[in-house]
C-alpha cells in the first residue's frame, strides 16, 4: 500500500538513502538545481503538477513544492535491530511507552539522529505508528533511525536485560536527578505516553527513574523535549569535552 510523504527535507534525505520511491510530484516551474540533480541521479518517474494537487496529496501539509508516493514505512523487529547494533560497545536504545503524538514521534526521531541514538522501539498497538506526519517532522531522520516493533514492551525489556542492557525511565515519582549518574553501561531510555506517563509493568522493568527538575510553574515537558535532554545528557557523560 502506498503512501505519501512531503517536503524538501524528508523527501531529499530518501533521495541520498536511495530508497525506493515510486512516483515525484514536483511544482510546475519549480527551481531547484540540488534537489533537480537528486532526482535525475535517481531516475525516479517525475510529474510536474500544480500547487492545488500537491495541497491534496498532501492533505493541507507543508510540502515546500515536492510529494513522493512511498511504499508504507515499514518498521523491523527487535531482532534485526539488535543485529544492526551488534558489536557497538555503548548502545542507546529509546522505547516509546504507548506515544500517540505523530508530532512527538517525528521530534523523537530527529533528536535521535542528532543524538547519535541507535535505534527506538515502539509497541505494534496502541500507539503511533510511521506515517507521513512523522516523517515529515522527523526532517528525514525517520530514514536513518530504525524503528523497531514489538508485541510486549515488557518481555522486549526482559530481553534487553539479558542482553547487558541497563533500563532507564523519564518519570518524576521515585526518581533521582537525571544529572547523577554515569550512563556508562548499554542503556534503553523509556518515554512514556503524553498523558500517562510510563505504564505500570514497563515501570516494574525499569532499573532507575529519572526525572528533571522543574524550576518554575509548569510541571511536566513534552515527551520529546525531555527525550532530547536526556539524549544529549547521556552523550555529554560518554563523550566529555
Amino acid at each position: 500500500m502506498a503512501q505519501y510523504i512531503y517536503g524538501k527535507n524528508v523527501c531529499i534525505e530518501r533521495l541520498k538513502e536511495r530508497k525506493p520511491i515510486q512516483r515525484i510530484y514536483l511544482l510546475s516551474g519549480m527551481k531547484d538545481a540540488g534537489l533537480q540533480r537528486l532526482v535525475q541521479k535517481n531516475a525516479v518517474l517525475v510529474e510536474e503538477v500544480d500547487r492545488r494537487q500537491l495541497d491534496r496529496l498532501a492533505q493541507g501539509g507543508r510540502h515546500q513544492g515536492i510529494v513522493m508516493e512511498i511504499e508504507d514505512y515499514a518498521a523491523i523487529t527487535l531482532d534485526e535491530l539488535l543485529q544492526r547494533i551488534k558489536g557497538k560497545p555503548l548502545p542507546l536504545l529509546v522505547m516509546l511507552d504507548q506515544l500517540e503524538d505523530p508530532h512527538n514521534l517525528g521530534a523523537i526521531l530527529r533528536s535521535c539522529d542528532a543524538a547519535g541514538a541507535d535505534g527506538v522501539i515502539i509497541r505494534k498497538n496502541k500507539s503511533v505508528g510511521l506515517n507521513a506526519t512523522v516523517a515529515k517532522v522527523s526532517c528525514g531522520a525517520i530514514e536513518t533511525v530504525p524503528v523497531a516493533e514489538v508485541a510486549n514492551l515488557s518481555q522486549a525489556l526482559k530481553e534487553l536485560k539479558q542482553q547487558g542492557y541497563w533500563v532507564y525511565g523519564s518519570d518524576a515519582s521515585n526518581a533521582i536527578d537525571y544529572r547523577s549518574l554515569a550512563y556508562d553501561t548499554p542503556i534503553v531510555l523509556v518515554i512514556g505516553s503524553e498523558g500517562k506517563g510510563i505504564s505500570r509493568l514497563v515501570k516494574e522493568h525499569c532499573d532507575q527513574m529519572v526525572s528533571l527538575p522543574m524550576r518554575g510553574k509548569v510541571t511536566s515537558l513534552n515527551a520529546s523535549v525531555a527525550c532530547g535532554i536526556l539524549l544529549y545528557q547521556i552523550q555529554s557523560r560518554r563523550f566529555p569535552l
